[in-house]
């Protein structure tokens, strides 16, 4: 891992416990999310920390890995933070190692929804490509989080083939999110300390 990393923000017209729930759900995250297809709680450490395994269907095959969150629902700044750790076993997935998180932060305008994240690559030099599409699906997912929440449509209405129906006004936008950290800072910068104590997935702690 190493460089800019990956960061999104969105601002949602919401509730906190409303954003909290459609992205802690694993049932809910999967809805609007299109990095994942299926995540399935496993087991918790004893400090708390969820882990789980998770899949993405693609085309001829389904990349699984296994991931390790831990939450903060009451932090003194009246904001929340989620962290993460994930990795996979397949040679042909895209992301292998990877870290990030999520922050809620209340504001005038909604909630500001953001994430802040970096993988080790997969495919070695074709990440020149990989990076940018997995930033941009970032994104489209955040705007179709907020379309959801704010409009109470399903997510599942907007798929990806929506994305290019340029005849829809209402539709999913990752134009829409910010995608430049903020004081051009890293996207890992921001992270919260749980990050940091986060075991690998799988490990015994």
């Amino acid at each position: 891992m190493g460089g800019q990393g990956i960061y999104v923000e969105t601002t949602i017209r919401a509730t906190l416990d409303e954003v909290w729930i459609a992205t802690q759900d694993p049932r809910q995250h999967v809805r609007w999310d299109v990095r994942f297809s299926r995540i399935t709680p496993t087991t918790r450490t004893a400090d708390g920390a969820a882990r789980f395994v998770y899949e993405r269907h693609m085309p001829l095959r389904t990349i699984r890995g296994q991931g390790i969150s831990i939450g903060e629902t009451s932090r003194p700044d009246g904001t929340r933070t989620s962290a993460l750790r994930f990795t996979t076993a397949d040679r042909l997935s895209p992301l292998r190692d990877g870290r990030g998180y999520w922050r809620y932060e209340p504001t005038a305008a909604g909630i500001r929804f953001s994430t802040g994240y970096d993988y080790t690559p997969g495919w070695g030099v074709l990440d020149v490509v990989v990076r940018p599409l997995v930033g941009w699906a970032t994104a489209w997912s955040f705007d179709r989080l907020r379309l959801w929440l704010e409009t109470g449509r399903p997510p599942e209405t907007w798929t990806l083939l929506t994305a290019a129906a340029l005849w829809r006004d209402e539709r999913p936008l990752a134009r829409r999110c910010r995608r430049i950290a903020p004081h051009r800072r890293r996207a890992l910068d921001d992270a919260p300390e749980t990050l940091a104590a986060l075991p690998l997935p799988g490990g015994d702690r």
